[in-house]
């Protein structure tokens, strides 16, 4: 069942760079989102309309959506966690929006302050409100593998979230290991679930390699199928539950094992180590991405000789 062609989300602009400490300039971040595009992602997230009380890297968030010269064929998506959230979004015209619930309800009540229930009651209205203004809305399923909270997840409760997103108009449900706990059978249990509830185009997966599991994982759900996975320039993003762990899965690491499988993914792994270096030259430091730091280092020993 593994899929001849697969759709790679590129949310290091959201999710890798929300968290870094020191500022990144909008014009910066509108760079990247512009050579990830000219690599072949056609799929990106560009950022999140919250408070920028909670998460000030997301302040500029109009200004960003404003600065992108948007190519044909390219879906920007933005992450909008409440209704003040997606009005302010709206004017900008993203493609998609993205909302998540937890499957932990441990997990919930530490990082959003209410309960599972309670948070899909806040989303009911921004889903409705999207798809009455033609935004198509993706939602994550976060710590659906593990919690730093609750320890175990079941896949009794990975489902239960995935049946009320469902329920309240929810098109895509992506399952997300937000920790990097997850094993490969782990994560095909997890799916299974979401299989039940959405179409196998409608489904994806969002993991981070904290234990270094993420490329296995992925590869168990192509196995299932699984043709949509979300990843992250240079490997931005850390895991806040985890001290001086990897984040995210980075996208030249997915990008070079698909590529090895046969899979086609229409990104050009050399423009994609380019937008990596770029990023992570801003912000200071090597990319994460092992890819990346080979592909630089081989391309050094060229220009040496």
């Amino acid at each position: 069942m593994i899929p001849s062609r697969v759709t790679l989300v590129e949310v290091g602009p959201r999710d890798g760079l929300q968290n870094e400490k020191e500022p990144v300039a909008t014009a910066h971040k509108v760079a990247l989102v512009q050579q990830l595009a000219e690599a072949g992602l056609r799929e990106i997230e560009v950022t999140s309309f919250v408070s920028p009380k909670w998460v000030p890297q997301m302040a500029d968030n109009s200004q960003v959506m404003a600065g992108i010269a948007r190519r044909p064929g390219v879906r920007y998506s933005v992450l909008t966690p409440n209704m003040k959230g997606l009005e302010a979004a709206l004017p900008t015209a993203p493609d998609e929006i993205v909302v998540f619930g937890a499957a932990s309800e441990a997990f919930s009540q530490r990082n959003i302050n209410c309960s599972i229930a309670e948070s899909i009651q806040r989303f009911a209205p921004v889903v409705a409100a999207a798809r009455a203004a033609g935004v198509k809305v993706r939602a994550a399923v976060s710590c659906a593998l593990g919690c730093p909270y609750q320890g175990e997840v079941s896949a009794d409760e990975v489902e239960h979230v995935v049946r009320l997103l469902k329920d309240i108009g929810v098109q895509h449900c992506g399952i997300a290991d937000t920790i990097g706990v997850g094993t490969p059978r782990k994560a095909q249990q997890a799916m299974e679930r979401a299989l039940r509830h959405f179409a196998l185009s409608e489904v994806s997966g969002h993991f981070h390699d904290t234990y270094g599991q993420a490329l296995a994982n992925i590869y168990a759900c192509l196995e299932m199928g699984i043709d949509t996975f979300d990843a992250s320039v240079a490997g931005l993003g850390g895991c806040p539950y985890a001290k001086g762990a990897t984040g995210n899965v980075a996208t030249e690491d997915v990008v070079f094992m698909l590529n090895g499988l046969g899979i086609e993914t229409g990104v050009d792994l050399d423009r994609l180590v380019d937008a990596g270096a770029f990023i992570s030259g801003q912000l200071g430091r090597a990319p994460v991405s092992r890819v990346a730091r080979a592909v630089l280092a081989k391309r050094g020993k060229v220009l040496a000789s």
